[in-house]
């Protein structure tokens, strides 16, 4: 098994157990959480950064305007995708974050015809009208549209769309974006503690060491994800990265209980399928460039 596949299959499983970390801090409110995991993560890959000795390419981001935006554009779509995720395991939604990170590569296509003008094969296009008719079914059994899936996958969508553009690495991209909303973090922590409404600090020591650690277990995965992307085929990281999703469906209904309903299992059921034909037009597209 080579260095690359072996990175990704790590980060792909640290992604997927997360709803485990969070489930230990439930009697804290979500904006909190967030709150700390930004902070930590920043001191984290300060650190980190400090110790690579990447300061020069800090000092390259804080001089161009144009990609201090586009840092801040990512930052505000992570933080907004850490929020709703913890909101959503913290109250008994963890089949609809597993959703989300289904549809995540099939939004993918639809961003990169949006915004990057790439023509996806009929297969492709398939794929997505698959999973689109899954969407569907789901929303008419929940009575609701899933808007706990849609806005994940939206936002991490996105979020790779602006990573793909900004082109920095994971350590020093990571660091800049936690610096855009740490403000917001500090800031949310004095709110907390003007109005008496502190939950964290308050918290048995074991558990607050715990959310301290959030910084680790924020960069980590994404380390390991960074390597692995320099090592191995696009391809070949699309089929390991339902290795997420699908850990935290099982935890959902093994581990947390959550109802799932025939209807719900058809649509994952017609997702799995899109992310089959999206993953064999895929490969028989690469084949075609191959030969070509």
């Amino acid at each position: 098994m080579n260095n690359g596949l072996v990175n990704a299959i790590i980060a792909y499983i640290m992604w997927g157990v997360l709803p485990l970390y969070w489930k230990l801090f439930n009697g804290v409110p979500a904006g909190e959480i967030l709150s700390h995991r930004v902070v930590w993560s920043f001191v984290f890959m300060g650190i980190l950064v400090a110790v690579q000795r990447r300061w020069g390419d800090i000092k390259r981001i804080a001089a161009s305007r144009s990609l201090l935006l586009s840092l801040t554009a990512s930052g505000l779509l992570i933080a907004a995708n850490w929020l709703i995720f913890i909101w959503a395991v913290n109250n008994d939604h963890v089949v609809e974050t597993s959703l989300g990170y289904y549809l995540n590569p099939l939004l993918n296509v639809l961003l990169a015809v949006v915004f990057l003008r790439e023509k996806p094969s009929r297969g492709q296009w398939l794929a997505i009208a698959i999973a689109g008719a899954a969407v569907l079914i789901i929303a008419i059994d929940y009575g609701r549209f899933p808007w706990i899936s849609i806005t994940l996958a939206a936002t991490f969508g996105l979020y790779g769309l602006a990573k793909k553009k900004i082109g920095q690495d994971a350590s020093v991209g990571l660091l800049s974006e936690t610096a855009v909303v740490l403000p917001v973090a500090l800031g949310y922590w004095i709110y907390l503690a003007a109005v008496g409404k502190t939950t964290a600090w308050t918290l048995p020591v074991s558990t607050l060491v715990e959310l301290l650690l959030s910084g680790v277990v924020t960069a980590l995965p994404l380390l390991f994800f960074a390597r692995a992307a320099a090592r191995m085929a696009l391809s070949t990281l699309g089929f390991v990265q339902y290795i997420g999703p699908t850990i935290m469906l099982l935890l959902s209904v093994f581990v947390f209980k959550e109802s799932v309903s025939p209807v719900l299992l058809i649509g994952f059921v017609l997702i799995w399928t899109a992310l089959a034909v999206y993953a064999a037009a895929s490969v028989r597209g690469t084949k075609l460039a191959k030969a070509r």
